[in-house]
């Protein structure tokens, strides 16, 4: 189901349909909306809408690429991590039979 929901970018707005939900969508727009006045703000001018969206999308992307790249570094470190644990589970279980094994013998 689509929703129609209406937005504004940077002083224009927009009609969309979006699977999302309206809230969702809206969230959206005020991260972009920030963005490119913050895009201004450091330019110290106005810069052409055109500029400014393209800068804008560029910066967010970014952004993007390295939250990705976060995110496969965190996967990696678990799967390092667990890897890990299993090993030390292993010699753990393997401890505790030779204790047994020792405590056998008595």
């Amino acid at each position: 189901m689509q929703n129609r929901v209406t937005i504004t970018v940077h002083g224009f707005r927009y009609n969309l349909l979006a699977p999302e939900g309206e809230e969702y969508v809206k969230q959206v727009a005020a991260y972009v909306d920030e963005k490119m006045a913050q895009m201004e703000e450091g330019q110290g001018e106005r810069l052409a809408v055109v500029d400014n969206a393209i800068l804008t999308a560029l910066n967010i992307a970014d952004e993007r690429f390295k939250e990705k790249e976060q995110g496969e570094n965190l996967r990696r470190q678990i799967k390092e991590m667990l890897e890990e644990m299993a090993k030390l589970k292993q010699e753990l279980s393997e401890s505790k039979r030779e204790v047994f094994r020792l405590q056998q013998k008595r």
